[in-house]
């Protein structure tokens, strides 16, 4: 069952000439929307989303999480830092001592499983309004943007 997205909001919103302008929105929108659900766990989705890739990776260099969610590098040390300190995920030298690999602790995958329930209701309330199928669309799509803009930035 998909809610109609009101056509009166819709038309005050134009669609700016800007792609990044477009999409810089659209994450604050989508941001504010998990941040509000995730809220009583005490977490927000920029921390979510890291356990959910250190859960998936298994351990990851910074570089390579800087990778995977397209972060810069200060915004990463502060995030993982704070995590660190709050017991959800752990560091160790890497082969080369100036790589630090990060991974989850039982802390980081305690954290992940409490506030997925709801993550997963932000998850709805978007598909809800979306629909599903867009939603899923709108997941590959960006994945498709992410790169497009990675190769572009690259020439």
């Amino acid at each position: 069952m998909t809610a109609e997205i009101d056509t009166e909001r819709q038309a005050a919103l134009p669609v700016l000439a800007c792609a990044c302008a477009n999409l810089r929105r659209a994450a604050r929108a989508v941001t504010r929307l998990y941040n509000q659900e995730l809220e009583p766990d005490g977490i927000e989705i920029t921390q979510f989303t890291l356990l959910m890739a250190l859960e998936k990776v298994g351990q990851a260099s910074q570089g390579k999480l800087g990778e995977i969610l397209a972060l810069d590098s200060t915004t990463l040390t502060r995030t993982l830092e704070l995590m660190k300190l709050r017991g959800w995920v752990q560091a160790k030298a890497g082969e080369d001592r100036r790589v630090r690999i990060f991974q989850l602790t039982k802390g980081g995958q305690e954290k992940l499983r409490e506030a997925s329930r709801h993550w997963k209701r932000a998850q709805k309330r978007l598909g809800t309004a979306l629909g599903d199928e867009t939603l899923n669309q709108l997941g590959e799509l960006l994945s498709k943007v992410t790169l497009a803009s990675a190769g572009a930035a690259v020439k």
